[in-house]
């Protein structure tokens, strides 16, 4: 007899993705998305404004000859906006600092920088609003649902539909 198809269960992208960014992070030195994800909490978000990390530099391995030996410390290298590269270098120590802090020991004992646009993201486009008009059409066409959320979310529907339909038709 065979058995019965067993299902896999459905992952989320945040799920898949630490698996795809491995190799990538590994090739820059980075254990994992850590420092790259919580910058902004890591140095806080007006030095993250204009600075983001590009790559951790581990010295190369000698031989363990001595396994008390404090452990070697990385270079991290840092692409920072042409404007502040001089207000950066002021702040190195406390970059450092923080940055050893999150990881909780000493890995980092220098930084580079790279000067260079940073990548920011985009700010989130605002969600259209619907004025009187259209939320009296969609409750119109709607009509009285027994179930109050089942109508509530299907006039939200039609109005969003609504919405990026005149949007589409202003945009042309």
């Amino acid at each position: 007899m065979s058995q019965p198809p067993t299902r896999r269960k459905t992952k989320t992208l945040a799920e898949l993705i630490p698996g795809c960014m491995s190799d990538a992070l590994a090739a820059q030195g980075f254990a994992n998305a850590d420092i790259i994800s919580n910058w902004p909490a890591i140095v806080g978000p007006q030095l993250a404004g204009y600075c983001q990390p590009i790559k951790l530099q581990w010295p190369p391995r000698g031989p363990a000859s001595n396994p008390g030996a404090p452990r070697p410390q990385a270079v991290l290298l840092v692409r920072v906006e042409s404007a502040f590269v001089l207000e950066l270098q002021h702040s190195a120590a406390i970059v450092i600092e923080r940055v050893n802090r999150y990881f909780g020991w000493a890995c980092v004992g220098q930084l580079r920088f790279r000067q260079g646009p940073i990548e920011r993201a985009k700010p989130p486009k605002a969600p259209l609003q619907a004025d009187a008009a259209t939320k009296a059409h969609v409750a119109a066409m709607v009509g009285d649902v027994a179930d109050e959320r089942l109508g509530d979310a299907l006039r939200r529907l039609g109005e969003a539909v609504t919405m990026r339909e005149s949007a589409k038709i202003t945009r042309k």
